[in-house]
């Protein structure tokens, strides 16, 4: 999409904004019919983890590249999905956050939205599915896993997303995870042979004798756990997410452990999703890695929610959502 001033940018503009917890995209679209225009990237936007001058440098930063200053007055309204906030209440923590940092960076940009709307990214990737549903079920599995029930338009239950520590479980990260726990316990003599444990290792540095082999003796297995265990120990734990696809890799393999690994994980996000009593042919809004056209876990959770009558409807993100929400709020609708 071209950011050049032209016949384009006549009328009435809105921006949509999806902020989450690694980038904040935002997006220029025409308020009439939503077609987009000029979109930017900047850093994280989450508002309860980043402090709030760094939301608004990321905010400016973004909204700075998909407008161009010409258009900037034609703005009539702005709409943005942060991870953290949530629409259900504008005095809670991640919302007062989300829309201070809005306002000031609209200020800084002297952009004039006269309608500004801040609502969780999981609510604007709901409204990013065809139609712009306002009621239904919204299931993440990224790094994280949540799954929420939307009634117009906001979030009203909400399933599990507890963090790497509580919860998100069939995640990235309990992928991730589980992926190191199996290969220390087949390392232990706990656990069965798995190629995990080679891939999870060569991933980390161990050194090549350390690694499993025909003669994997006590003390190689010892210099393994030596090795893998401070590595993992010096990072943060959502790092754990990286080794997820080396699960994905295994069970193409026919791993047994890493296909029994997928397989818990889909069964964890059935149950997610079972806890929001689902009624049969209501919509269920997907999206993150785990999901997609190329997710891992696409086949397997389908197969499940199809026995409880639910199809899987996959977003890629919450811009789209976010510029209708943008529209809603021009057109005079604030749900």
């Amino acid at each position: 999409m071209s950011n050049d001033l032209n016949q384009e940018f006549i009328g009435d503009l809105v921006v949509g904004l999806d902020a989450g917890g690694t980038r904040t995209r935002a997006v220029l679209a025409t308020a009439e019919d939503g077609r987009p225009l000029g979109e930017g990237a900047a850093g994280p936007g989450n508002a309860l983890t980043v402090p709030v001058p760094r939301i608004t440098e990321h905010l400016v930063e973004a909204i700075a590249q998909a407008v161009p200053e010409a258009a900037r007055a034609r703005v009539v309204a702005v709409a943005g999905g942060f991870a953290g906030a949530t629409a259900a209440s504008t005095e809670e923590p991640g919302h007062v956050n989300a829309r201070t940092a809005l306002t000031a960076a609209l200020r800084r940009l002297d952009i004039p939205a006269d309608r500004i709307r801040v609502c969780s990214d999981i609510e604007a990737a709901f409204a990013s599915a065809p139609g712009t549903p306002a009621d239904g079920l919204a299931l993440v599995a990224g790094t994280g896993a949540v799954a929420l029930r939307i009634t117009d338009r906001r979030s009203t239950a909400t399933v599990d997303g507890d963090g790497w520590l509580l919860g998100d479980d069939g995640s990235g990260f309990w992928i991730g995870r589980s992926a190191v726990r199996a290969a220390l316990r087949m390392a232990d003599g706990r656990g069965p042979t798995t190629i995990l444990a080679g891939s999870v290792g060569q991933a980390l540095g161990v050194p090549a004798e350390a690694l499993p082999g025909a003669d994997w003796s006590r003390d190689h297995r010892e210099a393994y756990r030596m090795h893998v265990l401070p590595a993992v120990m010096a990072e943060l734990p959502i790092r754990l997410a990286r080794f997820a696809p080396l699960v994905v890799e295994a069970a193409e393999d026919k791993d047994t452990v890493a296909e029994g690994i997928l397989d818990e994980a889909a069964d964890q996000l059935t149950d997610t999703v079972r806890a929001l009593n689902p009624t049969r042919g209501e919509r269920i809004v997907a999206t993150g890695g785990l999901l997609g056209p190329e997710g891992p876990l696409t086949a397997p959770l389908t197969a499940r929610l199809h026995t409880l009558g639910l199809t899987l409807d996959w977003v890629p993100d919450g811009c789209r959502g976010a510029i209708a929400l943008a529209r809603l709020a021009h057109d005079g609708d604030d749900r």
